[in-house]
């Protein structure tokens, strides 16, 4: 049997924060522990931001923005895929382990 619990939060348990993004300030309102990875993840957007400006010929900020999102995204997915390779050979790693386990008991025996 399984049991589903439901948290619900007000608005009074938010915070109203604002965001600067590419010269953009964005209001939002975000939990208390959520609000200082939301601030680093606009500070590093802003940095990136000045580093496509600076490094490529960019007319548009949506060109920029959309370098950034695709930065982020590629760097996600990255992530995801090299953790997956991780399990996989940790896995591969144990079932090697547990191999020689078995062999040293039916040594044993």
């Amino acid at each position: 049997m399984y049991f589903a619990t439901f948290v619900i939060f007000t608005m009074a348990d938010r915070l109203k924060i604002k965001l600067s993004i590419a010269d953009r300030v964005y209001p939002m309102t975000a939990m208390p522990e959520e609000e200082e990875g939301l601030r680093i993840a606009a500070k590093k957007i802003n940095q990136l931001i000045k580093q496509f400006e600076q490094n490529y010929a960019v007319r548009d900020k949506q060109d920029v923005l959309a370098m950034c999102a695709l930065q982020f995204a590629s760097l996600t997915e990255q992530k995801s895929i090299n953790k997956e390779k991780d399990i996989t050979a940790t896995t591969n790693r144990l079932e090697n382990l547990i191999d020689q386990v078995d062999v040293i008991l039916s040594e044993r025996s």
